[in-house]
């Protein structure tokens, strides 16, 4: 083979290589948690530190999203399977009033955590323009998850068994 020719495999197997190990890395990596707060309707208050060593789903979602609605019973009844295994679920309304959503729960009652807009600053964080966004944070405070849209209840348990929660067989 002449120079030319092994300077072009030589070149492309150095960003082969490199490609690979930039890709291995990032598999790997876990991005910790913007700072957040947060307080539910009931008064409950949450940062990073106070979750330290749980693992929270954050579910953005608004009253009038189809979606959001069709998912509520899964996401409500993942909050009771896993509460006692660590799990907090945070139930973020996006940009709606206290009073639209008290009367929204009123004729759909949740069982899981409700947080509003004005008391946290969570929807800013994570672009939440589309609802439902899912955010699974593990017990270390890494982002080990981020899901945009319905998908049912494979992808969500999916998203909880990456923060190490599994439902037991």
């Amino acid at each position: 083979m002449n120079n030319r020719v092994c300077r072009i495999i030589y070149t492309l197997l150095l960003l082969v290589i490199c490609l690979c190990l930039a890709m291995s890395g990032l598999a790997g990596d876990r991005e910790p948690a913007p700072r957040f707060n947060a307080k539910t309707t009931a008064g409950e208050k949450f940062t990073n530190d106070s979750l330290k060593g749980q693992v929270v789903l954050l579910q953005f979602w608004t009253t009038w999203c189809p979606y959001c609605r069709r998912e509520q019973p899964l996401v409500d009844s993942l909050d009771q399977e896993f509460r006692d295994k660590g799990l907090v679920v945070l139930a973020v309304d996006v940009n709606e009033s206290k009073k639209a959503v008290k009367k929204y729960l009123q004729e759909n009652p949740r069982s899981c955590r409700i947080v509003l807009t004005d008391d946290t600053n969570l929807a800013a964080m994570y672009a939440a323009n589309s609802y439902p966004i899912y955010v699974v944070i593990d017990r270390d405070g890494n982002v080990v998850a981020v899901q945009h849209g319905a998908r049912g209840e494979r992808p969500l348990r999916s998203l909880l068994a990456r923060a190490g929660l599994a439902a037991s067989e």
